[in-house]
């Protein structure tokens, strides 16, 4: 049975770095929101569209997918704006202090890297308000390698899926290959995978996030990859991502236009909106 109302998911153009927001609405009126990554630009920033955007004072559930800088570049600035964050979650594997190890290892650590160390020790249990009962039938499923399986942050990435209404995306975080390979170790991932919709590029794009063996479980609609002007040979992976989707692709509503791959380079801002078992792709630009 089609649920009542729709999803609105949008990934937003932070160049080198991810930011994805959604929320479930009905007749108009926005439900709770949630955020996957918390990027920047110099520009733009989620956590003063939030208070000044949307007019909102709460970011009711957050999922940091990978403890770099470019997933988490605004994740102070919630705090300082006095967003009310009570529902976090990155990979539970590695303590606080193992995050903190791994962080040293790259230098001093910025404000947002403490802020995520820091949450580690705050959010423990169970959220009161888990997300799978409250954001009105969108659901979402992690999966995480442990550490110290893993003592690296992209292989310690957090897979996220969500779903709505016979959609599914599935956001990866920088996975690279030993990471994806790892996660399709385990029956549950494998059939995760199945019937996913929409890929969004695991390591922007780049070649190392790029494991062909999950598309022996499924053949996406077409794939995302949040990224900057292509400045390095890694970053050229669109044609062996455009090999891996459905023939026909997806139509992207906006511009009338059939797309494999699109990018926050090109297309901008992309949104996905989802009701009555259907969903629909708009872009920022013509792509």
């Amino acid at each position: 049975m089609a649920q009542l109302g729709q999803m609105l998911l949008r990934v937003w153009d932070v160049k080198h770095g991810a930011c994805a927001m959604l929320h479930h609405q009905i007749n108009g009126s926005a439900g709770r929101l949630a955020m996957i990554d918390s990027g920047c630009t110099a520009t733009w920033r989620p956590s003063t569209f939030i208070k000044h955007g949307l007019g909102r004072q709460r970011l009711d559930y957050l999922f940091i997918t990978n403890a770099d800088q470019d997933h988490m570049s605004d994740l102070q600035g919630l705090w300082d704006e006095g967003i009310h964050v009570p529902v976090w979650h990155r990979n539970p594997s590695p303590t606080a202090d193992n995050w903190r190890d791994m962080k040293l290892t790259g230098g001093p650590l910025t404000d947002d890297a403490r802020r995520f160390i820091a949450n580690c020790d705050e959010f423990r249990g169970p959220p009161a308000e888990p997300f799978n009962l409250n954001m009105g039938g969108i659901t979402c499923t992690t999966f995480y390698n442990p550490y110290p399986q893993f003592t690296n942050t992209n292989d310690l990435s957090l897979a996220v899926f969500v779903e709505f209404d016979g959609f599914k995306i599935l956001f990866p975080g920088d996975l690279e290959k030993p990471g994806w390979r790892a996660l399709l170790q385990r029956p549950d991932f494998c059939t995760k995978l199945r019937d996913t919709n929409i890929l969004v590029a695991s390591h922007h794009g780049r070649e190392s996030g790029f494991c062909p063996e999950i598309f022996d479980y499924f053949t996406p609609d077409a794939v995302v990859i949040s990224d900057k002007p292509i400045e390095h040979e890694t970053q050229k992976m669109g044609p062996d991502y455009r090999r891996v989707v459905r023939d026909s692709g997806v139509r992207v509503r906006s511009t009338g236009r059939d797309r494999r791959v699109l990018t926050t380079r090109r297309d901008g801002w992309i949104q996905f909106t989802v009701s009555d078992g259907s969903y629909f792709i708009d872009t920022e630009y013509a792509g």
